[in-house]
C-alpha cells in the first residue's frame, strides 16, 4: 500500500523533465536523423532489452529491472508477452512521423474494476521513476545498458497528458485510478492503483533534442503508477475533453498538425461538424453557428452532452436528426 504526505493541488503543472522545450545546455544535432532509421534502431534495442531482463516487484508495485546473468533461469520481461494474467506485456500502435510505432508496456495492475481511466488530454497524478537505454557494440556483440535519471515517489502535482511526452500520454489511457483513505496523520494510502512499464522509442520521447541529463535519440523506460486524474477541457467550451471523446476509445487527436494521422477511413471520429477541427478542440462541435458553451448552458433543455435526440424547435416532439441543441440555424 503507497503512502505518503499529499496535498490536494488542483493546478496543474509540467516537470522540466517532460518541457515541450528543449534544453539550451544540449545541442540539438542538425540535420535530426530520419526517423524511420532510427525507429528501426530503438525497437531493435528496446525488444533486446526486454528480452535479456527480468523484474521483480514488490507488494506495492515498485519495479526493479536487472539484467538475467549467464546460465540464469529468471523468466524474461519478453516471456511475458501476450500473458492471460498480470505481469502481461501488450503493445499498442502509435501512427506519427509516418510510422507505425510499436510502443510496449507491461501491466502489473489495470487499477480498480469501475474506476475510470484518463484520456490523452486528462492530467494525472502519478509516482515514476525513468531510465534510458543506450546500446555499444564491441566486436559484433552489442549490450543494453539502462541509466536511471529521475524518480518521484510522492507526487504532489497533476501532470498535464497534452503536456508531456507522446509515449505518456498513450499509455496512462490503458489504466485505472485505484482507491486512497485519507489518514489521521495527514498522509494518504493508495491501493488498487494501476501500476506497469513503459519501454518507449524515441521517437515517442525526446527524439533529436534529449532534456537535461537524457541524450538525445535514447529509448525510454518508465515504471509508474497511477493514483488519481483531473478532467481537462482543452478548448473551455464548459465540455470536459473526456466527454469528446466520441467513440470512446479514450484518445482524442488533432489530425491538422500534430503528426498524428488516422488508420483509413481519415474522418476523425471525434469531429461532429466535420470540419477538421475535433471536438476538444472546438467551440462550436456541431457547426450551427452557436457556441457549444451558450448551448450546454440554456436553461430551457437539461439534456446531457454528447448529442442526445434533441427536442425539436416547437418543444413537443424529439427529432434525432437534429444533433445537438435547440438553439441552432433550424430554430432561427
Amino acid at each position: 500500500m503507497n503512502k505518503f504526505k499529499f496535498y490536494f493541488i488542483l493546478s496543474i503543472t509540467t516537470l522540466s523533465l517532460f518541457s515541450c522545450s528543449k534544453n539550451n545546455d544540449i545541442p540539438e544535432i542538425t540535420p535530426p536523423r530520419d526517423y524511420k532509421i532510427q525507429y528501426d534502431a530503438d525497437i531493435a534495442d528496446i525488444e533486446t532489452y526486454l528480452k535479456e531482463n527480468y523484474i521483480e516487484v514488490t507488494a506495492d508495485k515498485d519495479v526493479t529491472i536487472t539484467k538475467i546473468p549467464a546460465g540464469g533461469t529468471q523468466a524474461s520481461i519478453w516471456s511475458y508477452k501476450d500473458n492471460a494474467s498480470f505481469p502481461k506485456l501488450l503493445s499498442r500502435v502509435v501512427k506519427l512521423h509516418d510510422i507505425s510505432y510499436t510502443l510496449y508496456y507491461l501491466v502489473l495492475s489495470e487499477g480498480k474494476a469501475g474506476n475510470p481511466s484518463p484520456t490523452n488530454m486528462d492530467a494525472v497524478l502519478a509516482a515514476y521513476k525513468g531510465q534510458y537505454l543506450a546500446s555499444k557494440t564491441v566486436e559484433g556483440v552489442t549490450t543494453i545498458s539502462s541509466t536511471f535519471f529521475e524518480e518521484t515517489k510522492n507526487p504532489q502535482q497533476m501532470l498535464s497528458l497534452q503536456s508531456v511526452i507522446k509515449g505518456w500520454s498513450e499509455i496512462f489511457p490503458q489504466f485505472k485510478t485505484g482507491t486512497y483513505v485519507s489518514n489521521a496523520d495527514g498522509t494518504v494510502s493508495y491501493s488498487d492503483f494501476g501500476a506497469g512499464v513503459m519501454f518507449i522509442p524515441s521517437g515517442l520521447g525526446y527524439y533529436s533534442s534529449g532534456s537535461a541529463a537524457i541524450p538525445a535519440y535514447a529509448p525510454l523506460v518508465f515504471s509508474f503508477k497511477l493514483f488519481e486524474i483531473q478532467r481537462l477541457d482543452q478548448d473551455g467550451d464548459g465540455i470536459p475533453s473526456y466527454l469528446e471523446d466520441l467513440d470512446g476509445d479514450g484518445y482524442v487527436y488533432d489530425y491538422r498538425n500534430s503528426g498524428d494521422y488516422p488508420t483509413p477511413p481519415t474522418v476523425n471520429p471525434d469531429d461532429t461538424d466535420g470540419d477538421g477541427i475535433p471536438n476538444f478542440l472546438d467551440v462550436d462541435d456541431d457547426g450551427d453557428g452557436y457556441t457549444t458553451k451558450l448551448e450546454i448552458k440554456n436553461p430551457d433543455t437539461g439534456l446531457a452532452y454528447p448529442f442526445l435526440a434533441i427536442p425539436s424547435c416547437d418543444g413537443n416532439t424529439t427529432d434525432p436528426a437534429r444533433i445537438k441543441r435547440h438553439l441552432d440555424k433550424n430554430c432561427h
